[in-house]
């Protein structure tokens, strides 16, 4: 296996991990609390992640560190949350599906990134694919849950592309970065959790047993490979892989709910699948070039993979990119 297959490979087990998101909330987790249960998988997360880097952030890193928590944790877990009480999960898988289109208008803005034929039609098939998968059970649509749940793929978008944008300091691992950003989006909830729900409900086992997988397993160790991914790869392709949420997610509701996987479904599972394969795939350069200098994104991608690559292992989580 190419370096670069393996770290696509580390990256696709966080979407992977994150399509159980809805099973858990729904099967796990008290009902009606999307803040509170958003503040309970990224606060313990990013302190245990504090604690095992000991790294802070030096100056202007404050204030990126808080943007980036506010949008990739802070705005979209709870937004993320309110679409999985409100919404059907494969609904809301449905919704968020379209945040690569989000990311690669973004990417274009910021980054520079002009979107080619091939990564729309990627992002669109993607969409489409994820529609075929649950739109055929008909589930009824909730206005709220429907804006929340673009809402949140808006908000994880911008996140993606800021965190391509600005990488990370030097001398810091992605792990510590990760934490930071867990932290200030927890820190972020905290007190909206408060104001708006009131004092935490009252826990089973059953409910801590599902805040503790969402904390460390589906938010730590995934947000780590992540954003570790988005340094070392571009922006839209690790975006293209968040349609493997919503086919695991499938897949979860299948063998743990006995939801039934029709052909329509499957063709459907099969459509994003392809997209997502298709969004790895880079351009094929010509051979003179080839032979003369390595390519840019072989540069790019592997200039720093010795650089602080901590390994962690747990276990696996939807995004509506769910993320």
């Amino acid at each position: 296996m190419s370096r670069k297959a393996a770290v696509v490979a580390l990256t696709a087990l966080a979407p992977i991990s994150w399509g159980s998101t809805y099973f858990v909330t729904t099967e796990f987790l008290p009902p009606d609390r999307p803040l509170f249960t958003g503040l309970m998988r990224a606060l313990p997360a990013g302190l245990l992640l504090l604690a095992l880097t000991r790294k802070l952030p030096q100056g202007a890193w404050w204030w990126k560190s808080a943007v980036l928590g506010a949008l990739n944790i802070g705005a979209f877990f709870p937004l993320l949350f309110l679409a999985a009480y409100r919404l059907p999960g494969g609904i809301a898988a449905v919704v968020g599906s379209v945040g690569p289109l989000f990311v690669v208008g973004l990417a274009a803005l910021l980054l520079g990134e002009k979107p080619t034929v091939k990564t729309l039609l990627t992002a669109v098939a993607a969409a489409f694919g994820v529609s075929l998968v649950v739109l055929e059970a008909g589930a009824a649509f909730d206005t709220v849950g429907v804006l929340a749940g673009l809402l949140s793929a808006l908000s994880m978008s911008a996140g993606v592309v800021l965190t391509k944008r600005w990488g990370r300091p030097e001398g810091v691992g992605a792990l510590a970065l990760t934490g930071w950003q867990l932290t200030a989006g927890g820190l972020v909830i905290l007190p909206i959790a408060f104001l708006v729900e009131g004092a935490p409900p009252a826990l089973t086992g059953t409910h801590l047993a599902g805040y503790a997988y969402l904390a460390f397993g589906n938010t730590a160790i995934s947000y780590f490979l992540w954003f570790r991914g988005i340094e070392r790869l571009g922006a839209s392709s690790v975006t293209l892989l968040g349609p493997l949420s919503p086919i695991a997610a499938a897949i979860i509701g299948w063998a743990a709910l006995g939801q039934a996987l029709g052909p329509v479904q499957l063709l459907g599972m099969a459509i994003a699948f392809g997209a997502t394969l298709a969004g790895q795939v880079a351009p094929r350069t010509p051979k003179e070039s080839a032979s003369k200098a390595p390519a840019p994104e072989a540069v790019e991608l592997f200039s720093s993979t010795e650089q602080n690559s901590q390994e962690v292992s747990m276990d696996l989580e939807v995004s509506g990119v769910r993320r």
